[in-house]
């Protein structure tokens, strides 16, 4: 074994042979990096590394995911790390804040980053509207408000409540309320009045016996109201008033006085003249008292006295002749000489019954020599067209007769 030569120099190592070979084999040398201890643990990782499990990595919009694993920050998805989970500001955190991947590849929990700061919308200005004269709404406009989402600036719907801009705005106050909605479903409102006045001078009333027809709403900036009387009746003061800029109405408080037929008036035109406009007039004619159409007439004529009023008829007699001739209108008596005249100023016969309808304009409407019933009368009357106004008129009074 070996040279014989060299066996006399080796002879004095021969105890230290055991202790030579005690030292750990590849330990290295100081300074040189080798580690085997270090490449033990590269054998082990890899070893591993085939064999664990691994979750899917993890992706968390508007988030931040920290991670920590068992094996070291190059394995930040296998069996057993854990991820913590942050949200941006702004946004709030739906689920579990800490995830860990479990042994069957999936992560423990799922989470998602929601937007919690609603979006932002500014109201417009609106001021309070005052409605024009005779008007009782105001058009009100103003600009539709846009809504701004503090995250990525997108919205998914803007819903209105209230009545839309460009709208005829009755009077009061109106809530206006608009809804934004971004994509995570928060929320931004925007609340605001619009708020229309309508000027007004306060309700009048019908005068006593007498009817008022009123424009636009009664009461309002120039709205006009006119007022007549029922039959008999004769109008003082004002026929119409109107509500006025400074919240006043027009003219003079008008009434229903009883009315009051002169007959010491000259002229038959000049007391036909007192009923212009006012009333009809039936006017009854016969040459003696005696006669008995005369007196059914005049005896149907009373048991309708309701229908006449209500038709605003005057019945005016004429009985006997020239000179003993009668005037009357209701207990007035007229003298013989004006009664004449409204004979002839009519052409009405003065030796046989007859009667004349005159409506309110002063013309002769119809002429009757035999008995007419009222039935007959007040159907003729209601065809007229002032009749028909007065008709609409009484019925919002509730007059009514059952004749």
């Amino acid at each position: 074994m070996g040279s014989p030569a060299l066996r006399p120099a080796l002879l004095p190592l021969l105890p230290l042979l055991p202790l030579l070979l005690r030292v750990p084999p590849s330990r290295g040398f100081p300074g040189s990096g080798d580690s085997p201890l270090e490449d033990d643990e590269v054998a082990y990782s890899h070893a591993r590394y085939k064999d664990t499990p691994w979750c899917s990595p993890i992706k968390v919009k508007y988030g931040d995911v920290y991670c920590r694993a068992p094996q070291g920050g190059y394995y930040k998805t296998a069996l057993g790390t854990r991820c913590d989970i942050r949200c941006q500001k702004g946004y709030e955190l739906h689920g579990s804040s800490q995830l860990i991947c479990q042994s069957n590849r999936r992560w423990s929990d799922k989470v998602i980053c929601k937007h919690i700061e609603p979006p932002r919308i500014k109201c417009p200005s609106v001021k309070e509207r005052i409605a024009e004269p005779n008007k009782l709404t105001v058009r009100v406009s103003w600009e539709t408000p846009e809504g701004r989402d503090t995250a990525d600036g997108i919205l998914t719907d803007v819903i209105l409540k209230g009545l839309p801009p460009g709208s005829h705005f009755p009077e009061g106050d109106h809530k206006i309320q608009y809804t934004v909605y971004d994509r995570a479903e928060n929320k931004g409102i925007c609340k605001f009045r619009v708020k229309v006045r309508v000027r007004r001078c306060g309700k009048l009333n019908a005068p006593e016996n007498g009817y008022m027809k009123c424009s636009s709403d009664g009461d309002n900036y120039g709205a006009t109201c006119e007022f007549s009387c029922i039959g008999g009746y004769e109008l003082q003061g004002s026929p119409a008033r109107v509500c006025q800029s400074n919240l006043a109405w027009s003219g003079t408080e008008p009434t229903c006085a009883a009315m009051n037929v002169n007959v010491g008036v000259r002229t038959a035109a000049a007391l036909l003249d007192q009923f212009y406009e006012k009333r009809r007039l039936l006017i009854v004619s016969t040459p003696t008292a005696r006669n008995l159409l005369y007196r059914l007439q005049l005896g149907m004529l009373q048991q309708a006295q309701c229908g006449l009023d209500l038709r605003h008829i005057t019945v005016v007699e004429l009985v006997g002749v020239f000179p003993t001739l009668i005037g009357r209108i209701g207990a007035k008596i007229m003298p013989p000489a004006l009664a004449l005249q409204l004979r002839l100023l009519l052409r009405i016969p003065l030796y046989s019954f007859s009667m004349v309808l005159v409506d309110k304009h002063g013309m002769d409407r119809e002429r009757y020599v035999s008995l007419v019933t009222p039935v007959a009368l007040f159907t003729l009357i209601d065809t007229f067209p002032l009749r028909k106004e007065e008709m609409v008129l009484q019925a919002e009074m509730g007059q009514t007769c059952n004749t």
